[in-house]
Protein backbone atom coordinates (compact mmCIF):
# COMPACT_ATOMS: atom_id res chain seq x y z
CA UNK A 1 0.00 0.00 0.00
CA UNK A 2 0.95 3.07 -0.74
CA UNK A 3 3.16 5.19 1.73
CA UNK A 4 2.61 2.38 4.15
CA UNK A 5 6.55 2.54 4.85
CA UNK A 6 6.21 5.74 6.43
CA UNK A 7 7.00 5.55 10.06
CA UNK A 8 9.72 4.34 12.58
CA UNK A 9 11.70 0.94 13.19
CA UNK A 10 14.08 -0.26 15.84
CA UNK A 11 17.46 0.24 15.25
CA UNK A 12 20.59 -0.55 17.17
CA UNK A 13 21.34 0.73 20.56
CA UNK A 14 17.43 2.45 21.51
CA UNK A 15 17.61 4.13 18.21
CA UNK A 16 15.11 4.64 15.90
CA UNK A 17 15.38 3.83 11.86
CA UNK A 18 12.68 5.74 9.58
CA UNK A 19 11.19 3.12 7.03
CA UNK A 20 8.84 0.35 8.85
CA UNK A 21 9.82 -1.80 5.63
CA UNK A 22 13.02 -0.66 5.49
CA UNK A 23 14.86 1.73 3.34
CA UNK A 24 16.38 2.16 0.39
CA UNK A 25 18.98 4.34 -1.64
CA UNK A 26 20.16 5.10 -5.05
CA UNK A 27 23.86 5.08 -5.81
CA UNK A 28 23.83 6.15 -8.96
CA UNK A 29 26.50 6.15 -11.53
CA UNK A 30 27.79 8.14 -14.66
CA UNK A 31 31.10 7.38 -16.50
CA UNK A 32 32.72 5.75 -19.57
CA UNK A 33 34.10 2.29 -19.16
CA UNK A 34 37.57 3.64 -20.30
CA UNK A 35 38.00 6.06 -18.13
CA UNK A 36 39.15 5.34 -14.16
CA UNK A 37 36.85 4.29 -11.90
CA UNK A 38 37.64 7.30 -9.53
CA UNK A 39 36.81 9.66 -12.07
CA UNK A 40 33.26 8.80 -12.65
CA UNK A 41 30.52 10.77 -10.77
CA UNK A 42 27.98 9.18 -8.25
CA UNK A 43 25.18 11.53 -7.36
CA UNK A 44 24.99 12.90 -3.82
CA UNK A 45 22.27 14.93 -1.62
CA UNK A 46 23.08 17.08 1.03
CA UNK A 47 20.61 16.53 3.23
CA UNK A 48 18.04 19.34 4.37
CA UNK A 49 19.24 19.82 8.16
CA UNK A 50 15.81 18.69 9.79
CA UNK A 51 16.06 15.64 8.13
CA UNK A 52 17.78 12.37 9.84
CA UNK A 53 21.80 13.17 9.49
CA UNK A 54 20.61 16.60 8.41
CA UNK A 55 23.52 18.42 7.23
CA UNK A 56 25.67 15.56 5.82
CA UNK A 57 25.38 14.11 2.19
CA UNK A 58 24.41 10.81 1.24
CA UNK A 59 22.86 9.14 -1.32
CA UNK A 60 18.67 10.05 -2.22
CA UNK A 61 16.52 7.26 -0.53
CA UNK A 62 13.87 6.72 1.69
CA UNK A 63 11.15 4.38 3.60
CA UNK A 64 10.09 1.17 1.50
CA UNK A 65 6.71 0.42 0.77
CA UNK A 66 5.54 -3.13 1.44
CA UNK A 67 4.52 -3.61 -1.87
CA UNK A 68 7.99 -2.60 -3.60
CA UNK A 69 11.17 -4.33 -4.24
CA UNK A 70 14.25 -2.16 -2.80
CA UNK A 71 14.75 -1.29 -6.45
CA UNK A 72 11.61 0.23 -6.99
CA UNK A 73 11.68 2.19 -3.69
CA UNK A 74 15.09 3.52 -4.38
CA UNK A 75 14.13 4.83 -7.72
CA UNK A 76 10.87 5.85 -6.57
CA UNK A 77 12.72 7.82 -3.81
CA UNK A 78 15.29 9.21 -6.45
CA UNK A 79 12.56 10.40 -8.80
CA UNK A 80 11.21 12.56 -5.83
CA UNK A 81 14.00 13.49 -4.40
CA UNK A 82 16.30 14.57 -7.47
CA UNK A 83 13.52 14.54 -10.08
CA UNK A 84 15.88 11.55 -12.20
CA UNK A 85 13.73 9.77 -14.69
CA UNK A 86 13.63 5.77 -14.00
CA UNK A 87 14.06 5.25 -17.70
CA UNK A 88 17.54 6.96 -17.75
CA UNK A 89 18.88 4.08 -15.32
CA UNK A 90 19.97 1.07 -15.44
CA UNK A 91 19.95 -1.34 -12.37
CA UNK A 92 23.11 -3.19 -11.74
CA UNK A 93 23.15 -4.48 -8.00
CA UNK A 94 21.82 -4.28 -4.83
CA UNK A 95 23.61 -4.73 -1.08
CA UNK A 96 22.26 -4.70 2.24
CA UNK A 97 24.67 -2.20 3.76
CA UNK A 98 23.20 -1.54 7.18
CA UNK A 99 20.71 -4.02 9.71
CA UNK A 100 18.71 -5.77 9.86
CA UNK A 101 18.33 -4.84 13.56
CA UNK A 102 15.78 -6.54 15.63
CA UNK A 103 12.77 -5.30 17.29
CA UNK A 104 12.67 -3.19 20.55
CA UNK A 105 10.70 -5.37 23.54
CA UNK A 106 11.13 -2.36 25.34
CA UNK A 107 9.60 -0.17 22.33
CA UNK A 108 6.73 -2.56 20.70
CA UNK A 109 5.34 0.51 18.55
CA UNK A 110 8.15 0.49 16.64
CA UNK A 111 8.82 -2.34 13.46
CA UNK A 112 11.12 -4.83 13.86
CA UNK A 113 13.94 -6.29 11.07
CA UNK A 114 14.52 -2.72 9.61
CA UNK A 115 17.67 -2.79 6.68
CA UNK A 116 18.87 -0.32 4.45
CA UNK A 117 19.78 -1.61 0.83
CA UNK A 118 21.99 0.34 -1.56
CA UNK A 119 21.01 -0.01 -5.22
CA UNK A 120 23.79 0.54 -7.34
CA UNK A 121 22.64 1.68 -11.27
CA UNK A 122 24.04 3.37 -13.86
CA UNK A 123 22.71 6.15 -16.33
CA UNK A 124 21.83 4.81 -19.48
CA UNK A 125 23.84 7.63 -21.32
CA UNK A 126 27.12 6.99 -19.21
CA UNK A 127 26.55 11.22 -18.85
CA UNK A 128 25.66 12.99 -16.04
CA UNK A 129 21.73 13.67 -15.76
CA UNK A 130 19.99 17.20 -14.71
CA UNK A 131 18.60 17.50 -11.76
CA UNK A 132 15.83 18.97 -9.26
CA UNK A 133 16.02 19.22 -5.92
CA UNK A 134 13.27 18.68 -3.17
CA UNK A 135 12.84 20.11 0.08
CA UNK A 136 14.64 17.10 1.35
CA UNK A 137 18.17 18.41 -0.36
CA UNK A 138 20.20 21.17 0.41
CA UNK A 139 21.79 20.44 -2.60
CA UNK A 140 22.23 17.94 -5.13
CA UNK A 141 25.66 17.29 -7.29
CA UNK A 142 27.37 14.92 -9.05
CA UNK A 143 30.80 13.68 -7.09
CA UNK A 144 33.69 12.14 -8.63
CA UNK A 145 34.24 8.98 -7.21
CA UNK A 146 37.66 10.18 -5.79
CA UNK A 147 36.10 12.65 -4.11
CA UNK A 148 33.20 11.29 -2.57
CA UNK A 149 35.31 10.82 1.34
CA UNK A 150 36.18 14.49 0.96
CA UNK A 151 32.63 15.22 2.14
CA UNK A 152 30.94 15.27 5.49
CA UNK A 153 29.20 12.23 4.74
CA UNK A 154 26.13 10.47 6.24
CA UNK A 155 28.34 8.09 9.02
CA UNK A 156 26.43 4.96 7.79
CA UNK A 157 27.09 5.82 4.22
CA UNK A 158 30.78 6.28 5.22
CA UNK A 159 31.06 3.34 6.76
CA UNK A 160 29.79 1.54 3.68
CA UNK A 161 31.52 3.45 0.80
CA UNK A 162 34.78 1.44 0.68
CA UNK A 163 32.49 -1.55 -0.06
CA UNK A 164 30.33 0.78 -2.67
CA UNK A 165 33.35 1.92 -4.00
CA UNK A 166 34.82 -1.18 -4.66
CA UNK A 167 31.43 -2.66 -5.91
CA UNK A 168 31.02 0.14 -8.52
CA UNK A 169 33.72 -0.64 -10.90
CA UNK A 170 33.02 -4.39 -10.67
CA UNK A 171 29.53 -4.38 -11.83
CA UNK A 172 29.32 -0.95 -13.92
CA UNK A 173 32.50 -2.37 -16.02
CA UNK A 174 31.49 -6.11 -16.42
CA UNK A 175 28.07 -4.68 -18.22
Amino acid sequence: MKGDGDGWAAGPAGSAMWGRNGAAGLLLVAGDADQSVDRWHVLLQHRAHWTNNGGTWALPGGARDSHESVAQAALREAAEETGIDAERVEILHSLVTAGPFPGDPKRPELASDWSYTTVIARTTSGDVLDTIANEESLELRWVAVGEVEDLALMPVFRSAWQDLKGLIGEVAVSR
